[in-house]
């Protein structure tokens, strides 16, 4: 199945560093707190993902990974600001160690590429995956480590890593290796510059850090077997992952005896951030300021664990991707409840939150209250109960949901998938799950078509989650939309799409009528540019994404099971049918 996709970015290396010169000096200039910390850990994950990009780079110019200036100098870089991190976690946020501006300036000083590709760290930016975390496990590792120690940061989000487990192990500084070919087969390339390096001492302990294990955990496997292979004794290798669970369902059984047998050490999110070691202040304490302090121990909502608040009888919960879900917590405290809900580390949660207080101002979200290391606080709504069915007033405040999207959230660029993706990972999906035959429908889409449609695309930031349940009815009849902020930028492939994408959501999630999606079309169509021609076309592919999506969940939920059947259905009516899925107007 075709569900997953990564983000990334081009841009100026000298325009980033300077933007960074600039942010640099304002945090410093912040007073005491958790805004300076969260502000200095959003420019240090701008850092990592430079140096991600700029040691890609070099990689795919040499076809090896290799012990450069450049990648020194970057390198050089995030241990100044691990170092800066560390001084105000070890302070409870109080105090930091400045980052010099001569870390800055030995990286500008290097030859840099007009353009580098940043890939954007997926653990922060959905995972909950903190870099404090590494500082921390890599402390609790560091005694029971042989020395010297050398640490090996994966790309991508293991080069930033690395860093943070540099200073808790105090180490030396870390180099950085990019594994390559199939996901489950990984492998490295490697100089005999930078092998000789990393096998110079044979006392030496290897620490490799990385986000994961995930289906495979080859990635950690791939350096562990160039180790060996090179005479590097098991009993010196150690491994800093980002959970404690085992190795997926791919990996192979070497891999998984070793991840058995070598040192590993994980410091939990709720370790991290909900511990009374008295150091740092708990996540309970990070918005006290603004809704007071809790009045009961948070509680867990993540994994779909909100179900049994919102919903009296378990046999109505809907389906979860548990894996795919932020991790997010009920705070009550005297003013109220309010959720907590990781809305990702670095820039990306700042937009966020300034989505949300355009669609609160509108009357489409609840409250929202402050952004604060990565989480987004907003009013919970004791009386709101999700939906059940769609009713023609669901309809026309649909309407007007998409059309404040549209008109507030614009991008420029290639942000999201285009229509041959699309249709791609639609028939990767469909063959998988009903057959070939049953892609015979998307025959339809010729290239010349795709291409007329594809010139008409006005891309927005949309909600990509229209599912009946993710909308609230208040006690006072109010009609709000839950979890809207994100999904344009989730762990997928979708990202930001013209606004028929929505209107095929919608089509699909309410499970409208010939004269509904009529309806519906018209209530946007009169207000905007709206191509039906192209909501037909995104009707197969949302069909076919979400048969991707509830098929991963299905593995860990058996409610998924029904969503899934319930999409493969949709999919046959809509061969049945042989036209346009439920679009009707008078000009067709």
């Amino acid at each position: 199945m075709l569900v997953y996709g990564d983000h990334d970015r081009s841009a100026d290396a000298r325009a980033v560093l300077a933007r960074m010169v600039d942010a640099l000096a304002a945090v410093h200039a912040m007073p005491a707190g958790i805004d300076r910390h969260g502000a200095l850990v959003s420019l240090f994950i701008e850092a990592s993902e430079l140096a991600q990009g700029l040691a890609d780079a070099a990689f795919e110019a040499a076809g090896e990974d290799d012990d450069t200036p450049a990648n020194r100098a970057a390198m050089g870089l995030l241990m100044a600001f691990a170092r800066s991190i560390a001084s105000s976690w070890d302070s409870g946020f109080r105090h930091l160690v400045p980052v010099q501006a001569e870390a800055l300036l030995a990286l500008a000083a290097q030859p840099l590429p007009a353009a580098v590709r940043m890939r954007q760290a997926e653990g922060h930016a959905f995972y909950a995956v903190y870099p404090e975390a590494y500082l921390e496990s890599a402390r609790r590792l560091s005694a029971s480590l042989p020395r010297p120690v050398t640490v090996i940061g994966l790309r991508s989000i293991g080069i930033g890593l690395a860093a943070m487990a540099a200073v808790g192990l105090g180490a030396g500084q870390p180099v950085t290796l990019r594994p390559v070919g199939h996901p489950f087969r990984r492998a490295l390339c490697v100089s005999a510059r930078l092998g000789a390096a990393l096998t110079a001492d044979p006392a030496a302990c290897s620490v490799v850090v990385d986000e994961g294990p995930g289906l495979s955990g080859s990635s950690f496997g791939a350096v562990a077997d160039w180790l060996e292979e090179r005479g590097v004794p098991r009993g010196r290798i150690a491994f800093l992952p980002s959970h404690d669970g085992d190795l997926g369902p791919e990996a192979s059984p070497a891999h998984r005896r070793r991840w058995s047998e070598v040192n590993r050490s994980v410091v939990p999110f709720d370790t991290l951030f909900r511990s009374a070691d008295g150091r740092v202040p708990p996540l309970e304490r990070w918005f006290e300021d603004r809704v007071g302090p809790p009045v009961a121990p948070l509680q867990s909502l993540s994994g779909g664990d909100w179900r049994s608040l919102l919903y009296g009888n378990p046999a109505a919960w809907p389906p979860v991707h548990a894996q795919q879900e932020r991790c997010k917590y009920l705070l009550r405290t005297e003013s109220g409840t309010w959720l907590l809900k990781f809305a990702g580390l670095g820039r990306a949660g700042e937009a966020k939150l300034e989505r949300a207080r355009t669609l609160h101002r509108a009357g489409f979200v609840a409250e929202p209250v402050a952004l604060r290391h990565g989480f987004l606080a907003e009013r919970w709504l004791d009386d709101a109960r999700p939906l059940c069915i769609a009713t023609p007033e669901l309809i026309t405040h649909l309407a007007d949901y998409l059309l404040l999207r549209a008109r507030s959230f614009p991008v420029d660029g290639a942000v999201g998938a285009d229509l041959p993706a699309l249709l791609a990972m639609a028939r990767v999906n469909l063959t998988e799950a009903l057959g070939e035959p049953a892609t015979l429908r998307l025959a339809r889409w010729t290239p010349d078509i795709l291409g007329r449609l594809g010139s008409r695309i006005r891309r927005i930031v949309t909600d990509n989650r229209l599912h009946l349940w993710e909308w609230l009815r208040c006690s006072d009849g109010r009609l709000l939309k839950a979890d809207a902020l994100d999904h344009a930028y989730a762990h997928d492939r979708i990202g930001c799409q013209d606004v028929a994408w929505d209107v095929a959501g919608g089509i699909v999630e309410f499970g409208l009528s010939a004269a509904e999606a009529t309806q519906l079309c018209h209530a946007v169509g009169n207000r905007m540019p709206l191509d039906l021609q192209l909501v037909d076309f995104c009707i197969d592919s949302y069909i076919g994404f979400q048969i991707g999506y509830w098929s991963f969940a299905a593995a860990f939920d058996d409610r998924a099971v029904s969503a899934l059947s319930r999409y493969r259905a949709a999919w046959r009516r809509a061969c049945d049918e042989g036209q346009s899925v439920r679009v009707r107007t008078h000009n067709q």
